[in-house]
């Protein structure tokens, strides 16, 4: 052998090593060369008693044309994964993604729950409960994210709690993906043995040609209001997003709750259908149940009549469960809802209380529904609250990738979710081939997570393009190219990739075009997302046109930021919604809402010029009567809130009450009068924080200029304790001004 070609076996040899480091980590790396990489990131013991099939499911990975690392390790702490992740990512062979394996230790975080689409726990609660479960701490490497401690209590070890810290980014922008491979188990079941029952599920599967060819969307009761309008604007949308699916030979179906008084039967069965792809589930949620119905909406009397006896009979049961005095209770009802004993005389029957938990069992989805079931689809997003809670042992999303059936992914949630999210956003690059994780990259707030394999995709000439020009960086020509063609979702994708290349004038215009001009649903919500990072003249623009799209969620998202913003010169577009738009229950809503947040005197005149006086208007009088009627209401329910606010006789708990109230309500005139507190020296060090806090939730308020400014005093000043300065400096990197 001469000597080139023994340099050539010496480097493959190295090249498939496994490198042995002193505090006893094994690492294999990848076989095969790639723009970029992938890691499987396992513990020890895991690997040691999964090893075969670990191996072939990164040889699986790596016959898909991703070069594959394998980390193994007894990881006692998170530091040492985000280390060997950082180290990767920078490498020669960068890696794209990771997913996590067994017992990975589990990030719990704290003070950062502005980073959450919608949570807003006491963070005094206990711990685990007020903590945000996130693997952001494994993908977005700058959040920095101070220790805090371990758990000690039994079965929680493996919880660690952290801080953002105020000089953190205050946004998400992972570097990578993740992913968790960590099934849930009851009753003694070994995890293991499930990882190693999913791994060979897995390679198996990924070795099929399966275009993503037939999908499934479900809404749940209660979800936006049960807005029709809502309904129908997803489907309009995804038909914008999916049109392939349209056609005959392919396959998209629409479930909803009011399609049946038992749905979850329906959508099991949609769900165990061969030759489905994508199952897209909306609806709320718990870490054990996806809720489906409610009570049967009904109109006749006989089932009306079923509801309400349903409904006392389950809380004289809770009375009694409570310790509460039953008969109290009855009274109670009787005199509330004038009804007689016999609604209630049967509640503690036998055969009733068995009747009454099928109906409510037969109402949702449960664990038992999903792990029992042959779920076909290949990839599951569970569009709810808590359904992705891995942190815990037993967890619903987790029995659709890690049961005996033909699921290779869900997506889920750690902690409840806002309901007026975007979850479809460019969903449709999921049909060209984009892998998983490079779409979730996309989507994720703190709490989203993957559960499964990251790096599967759906079968398309476009993957691998598609997948280098994401995760290895394109040019501008390449995303100028791919905005021409004609499909909603990759145009989305080229505008969100040219935002990062271009300078703002150039970019401003191009989205300003796109939202006048685009037919695609899809790709207007982008352009108006994009924009309104620059908030400018054509963002605005944007925004005055926003009310009258036809996409019900860009009126919808038009009608939050007007109460983000909040100032004088929006009072008008409010108002103006409210008359265009009152048959969208969720839009609706919103204004209303939004009603509080702004200047009273402006709301009224504007509901006399645009309401009363309107003679389109059905009892136009009469409305605009309540509206003024609570407006005012409204009012002095604020005026009241700034007394309190600013009264230091007022009991410490009931202060902080009203200030926090503002992380979910935009009182911007309230914010001077917080700023007083917040700049006053005699206030303690508690109420400042909170108030500061409180503050973060701001970031578009016409009075963030004044909550930028209080906070950059607050660091100038070398007498302001160190807590207080910390959450100051969080604050100000929260708003608008530090993120241009």
């Amino acid at each position: 052998m001469n000597n080139i070609k023994i340099k050539k076996a010496i480097f493959l040899l190295s090249s498939l090593a496994t490198v042995a480091y002193s505090y006893g980590q094994e690492i294999i790396r990848p076989s095969v060369k790639s723009k970029t990489s992938f890691a499987i990131v396992v513990d020890s013991r895991t690997f040691e008693n999964a090893r075969p099939e670990i191996m072939a499911y990164r040889q699986s990975v790596e016959n898909d044309g991703l070069g594959t690392y394998i980390l193994s390790h007894n990881w006692e702490k998170p530091e040492q994964v985000r280390e060997q992740l950082q180290k990767l990512h920078t490498g020669n062979q960068p890696i794209e993604g990771t997913v996590l394996v067994g017992e990975i230790p589990i990030v719990m975080i704290r003070d950062a729950q502005y980073l959450t689409s919608a949570f807003k726990m006491n963070q005094k609660i206990r711990w685990d409960k007020s903590s945000v479960p996130s693997d952001r701490y494994y993908d977005d490497f700058d959040l920095q994210l101070d220790f805090l401690k371990q758990d000690t209590a039994i079965g929680r070890t493996h919880y660690f709690y952290y801080s953002l810290n105020g000089a953190s980014p205050q946004y998400i922008e992972m570097d990578i993906y993740s992913a968790r491979i960590k099934p849930p188990v009851e009753n003694g079941e070994n995890a293991t043995e499930k990882i190693k029952s999913y791994l060979r599920k897995l390679v198996t599967l990924r070795q099929e040609t399966n275009p993503l060819s037939d999908m499934v969307a479900s809404t749940g009761h209660g979800y936006n209001s049960n807005s029709i309008n809502s309904f129908s604007g997803d489907v309009l949308a995804l038909k914008s997003q999916f049109p392939s699916l349209y056609r005959p030979g392919n396959s998209i179906k629409f479930l909803n709750f009011r399609n049946s008084e038992f749905m979850k039967f329906n959508l099991l069965r949609e769900l165990k259908r061969e030759g489905l792809d994508f199952a897209f589930m909306t609806g709320h949620g718990t870490p054990t149940l996806q809720l489906i119905n409610g009570y049967p909406l009904a109109s006749n009397p006989q089932p009306s009549m079923e509801n309400v006896g349903r409904y006392l009979r389950s809380k004289i049961r809770s009375a009694q469960e409570d310790g509460r005095d039953v008969e109290k209770v009855k009274e109670g009802f009787k005199t509330s809802l004038g009804v007689s004993d016999k609604w209630m005389a049967d509640a503690f029957e036998k055969a009733v209380i068995d009747s009454d938990s099928i109906f409510n069992d037969n109402l949702d989805v449960q664990i038992w529904d999903i792990k029992d079931a042959n779920i076909q689809a290949r990839l599951v997003y569970l569009n709810s609250c808590l359904t992705g809670s891995f942190h815990l042992d037993n967890y619903l999303a987790g029995y659709y990738p890690f049961s005996n059936n033909q699921n290779i992914a869900a997506i889920a949630n750690s902690i409840g979710v806002l309901q007026d999210l975007w979850p479809a956003e460019l969903m449709g690059t999921l049909q060209h081939g984009m892998r998983l994780g490079n779409w979730f990259k996309h989507i994720a707030y703190l709490e989203t997570h993957v559960l499964g394999d990251p790096t599967f995709h759906f079968t398309s000439k476009r993957s691998q393009e598609l997948n280098d020009a994401i995760s290895a960086g394109a040019k501008v020509s390449y995303w100028k190219k791919m905005r021409q063609e004609n499909d909603a979702d990759l145009q989305a994708l080229a505008l969100v990739y040219l935002q990062k290349l271009l300078p703002e004038t150039e970019m401003s215009k191009i989205l300003k075009e796109t939202y006048f001009n685009s037919t695609f649903e899809t790709t207007r919500m982008q352009a108006f997302s994009l924009l309104r990072k620059f908030e400018n003249e054509q963002y605005f623009e944007v925004l005055h046109a926003a009310r009258n799209d036809s996409y019900e969620f860009i009126r919808r998202m038009a009608v939050y930021d007007l109460g983000e913003f909040g100032g004088d010169d929006f009072a008008k577009d409010l108002i103006a919604f409210y008359v265009s738009d009152p048959h969208s229950e969720r839009i609706n809503y919103r204004l209303r809402t939004n009603m509080t947040f702004f200047n009273p005197e402006l709301l009224k005149s504007e509901i006399e010029t645009q309401v009363r006086q309107n003679k389109s208007i059905y009892n136009a009088d009469a409305l605009s009567d309540q509206l003024l009627k609570d407006i005012d209401y409204n009012k002095s329910k604020v005026d009241k809130m700034k007394i309190n606010i600013l009264d230091k006789e007022l009991p410490e708990k009931e202060r902080l009450a009203e200030i926090t109230t503002l992380r979910l309500y935009r009182y911007h005139r309230l914010v001077p009068a917080v700023l007083a507190v917040i700049a006053d020296e005699a206030e303690s060090e508690t109420i400042r924080i909170t108030a500061l806090e409180a503050m973060s939730w701001f970031p578009l308020s016409y009075q963030r200029e004044a909550i930028f400014n209080t906070c950059d005093e607050l660091l100038k000043d070398d007498k302001v304790p160190a807590a207080i300065k910390s959450q100051a400096l969080k604050t100000k990197h929260v708003m608008k001004k530090e993120q241009k």
